[in-house]
């Protein structure tokens, strides 16, 4: 309920202090959905502001006619007070500090997070914990473009029909695991130490600060020639990368081939399941979604601090079994497998 002075409108204002995340269609920029989502709550937050006007005590003259004539004396009237009327006054909530956590291309589609009000700062620490993305990308052999995607200027056609799935995943194989190479260089800590064993063993081996594109897992999910989809786990990364890296795939196999699209399934903590659509880009919908994202934002700034803590060299809380004595850390340890 919204009392005469407001109140419900500053409250609902209170609960979008958080981060939330929403499906960014493809062919849009994320910025218009940026600006789209503030205009919706804009929008909501002014409705909710409909305390009526006061009413004042005034003083009104009249006349009237009496003994010696006309006179004038004064009316107590009970009138409201315009002084607040929303057309008056125009809107009370006319701007939000909405921020944009990693961003995705005009092409691309999937989970977009933003920030509302203090949430922003929690949106910088949150990017700052190096959180791994999940896509799903979708390729098709035999032709090649200038920028990868299949609506890009033509520049070859070739032939297909001797790749095979077996070809794929041993082209996919070497990439994943150049990449782990790099995953363990970036991520700065003693392959041998305890400490790597730790992290790896939760899964939270990663880059310790910013580093070139990273794939942590890469696996083939269909194979239907000419098309063919990979779900790809990563970061730091960008959509181009990932289209350029379709392209790639198709010169290792003797071939071509162009990405069709891409679709970020996970942002960190965020899935599609906690994605609002078009839809519910609105007051109560986008209030709940901060509400819902708060334990898990919490714990995974939580988990990064004690990431942090592993790699200053204090002791680390036992969490995973120890490892047999004598026995090494390989590039195979479950914190690098693709999660499916």
């Amino acid at each position: 309920a919204v009392g005469s002075d407001g109140t419900g409108s500053k409250m609902a204002a209170r609960s979008l202090r958080g981060i939330f995340a929403v499906y960014k269609p493809p062919a849009a920029h994320w910025r218009s959905v940026r600006h789209t989502v503030e205009t919706s709550l804009l929008h909501d937050l002014n409705a909710s502001e409909c305390s009526l006007p006061h009413d004042q005590i005034r003083f009104l003259p009249t006349t009237s006619q009496g003994v010696n004539g006309t006179e004038t004396n004064l009316t107590v009237a009970q009138l409201p007070a315009l002084a607040n009327h929303p057309r008056v006054r125009g809107p009370k909530f006319v701007g939000l500090r909405i921020g944009a956590g990693h961003r995705l291309d005009w092409r691309s589609s999937g989970v977009f997070v933003l920030a509302v009000g203090s949430g922003n700062k929690q949106l910088s620490y949150l990017q700052d914990c190096h959180l791994t993305k999940e896509y799903t990308v979708h390729g098709s052999f035999g032709t090649a473009t200038e920028d990868f995607s299949d609506t890009g200027r033509l520049i070859e056609k070739t032939t297909y029909d001797h790749i095979t799935l077996d070809r794929l995943e041993r082209i996919i194989a070497v990439i994943q695991g150049s990449h782990q190479k790099a995953l363990i260089t970036y991520s700065g800590i003693d392959l041998k130490s305890q400490a790597a064993y730790e992290l790896a063993c939760r899964g939270m081996l990663r880059p310790l600060h910013k580093s070139p594109p990273i794939i942590t897992g890469i696996r083939c999910s269909q194979f239907f020639l000419p098309n063919f989809t990979l779900e790809v786990q990563c970061v730091h990364e960008t959509q181009q990368y990932l289209r350029k890296i379709i392209h790639e795939i198709g010169l290792e196999l003797k071939s071509s081939a162009v990405c069709t699209s891409v679709r970020r399934t996970r942002d960190g903590v965020f899935t599609l399941d906690d994605a609002l659509i078009r839809t519910d880009w609105k007051l109560q919908q986008i209030s709940s979604a901060v509400q819902r994202s708060q334990p898990r934002v919490a714990a995974a700034l939580r988990e990064d601090s004690w990431r942090h803590t592993a790699h200053s060299g204090t002791a680390i809380p036992e969490r995973c079994p120890s490892p047999h004595r004598g026995r090494a850390l390989t590039g195979h340890s479950p914190g690098l497998q693709f999660h499916s």
